[in-house]
């Protein structure tokens, strides 16, 4: 089924239910910054479930856990943000999911700052980071979680805002919607992507 989306070879081993991959770019000169929210959410899961993320040959930090009983790979590419689908098209492979069980957490610049939307498929809004996984999966199914990290002034400056870190007063409000951001990636995992957008949305 992988081999027909492009996705060669199969999973040597027992699949995983779900990946969950959190979006962002690599280095300590972009930690925390709006681009990374996705990361910072993968992280908080992973920290939640006593879990240590690991360099692997994937490009990406991950490692397995379980969420309700279901197995479940989280990970952070190590590549920047506009080659994201390069690792996640590696990620696939070694966790043997198909695209509608793969996860994506990735920050939203048409959503305000700490808004929070959960959906399944749906188009690019301009994400560098979707554009690239749709394009080495050659698919568009696999469920988001998107957290809203405002508008920039003007289009010119949607790079610079991104890279940006949150504000004194943002800071507290991002936190609860990380928090709330791994809530709906568990919430995903144990009953469904409905629910979760029931619940988040």
């Amino acid at each position: 089924m992988l081999r027909r989306r492009g996705i060669p070879g199969p999973r040597q081993g027992t699949a995983a239910d779900y990946l969950v991959v959190g979006l962002g770019n690599p280095g300590d000169e972009y930690a925390h910054t709006r681009h990374n929210v996705g990361a910072d959410t993968v992280e908080l899961l992973a920290a939640r479930h006593g879990a240590s993320l690991r360099k692997g040959r994937e490009r990406a930090r991950a490692v397995e856990t379980t969420i309700g009983g279901k197995r479940v790979a989280l990970a952070v590419p190590l590549v920047y943000m506009n080659e994201s689908g390069v690792a996640v098209a590696a990620l696939v492979r070694r966790y043997g999911v198909d695209p509608e069980h793969l996860v994506v957490v990735h920050d939203e610049l048409d959503l305000p700052v700490a808004a929070l939307k959960v959906k399944s498929g749906g188009g690019l809004a301009g994400h560098n980071g979707l554009r690239s996984i749709v394009a080495h999966l050659h698919a568009d199914t696999f469920q988001r979680v998107r957290i809203g990290v405002g508008k920039p002034v003007s289009k010119e400056q949607g790079a610079d805002h991104v890279l940006r870190r949150f504000s004194k007063r943002e800071r507290p409000e991002i936190d609860v919607t990380l928090e709330q951001a791994a809530d709906a990636v568990e919430r995903i995992v144990t009953d469904g992507i409905d629910a979760a957008m029931n619940q988040s949305n």
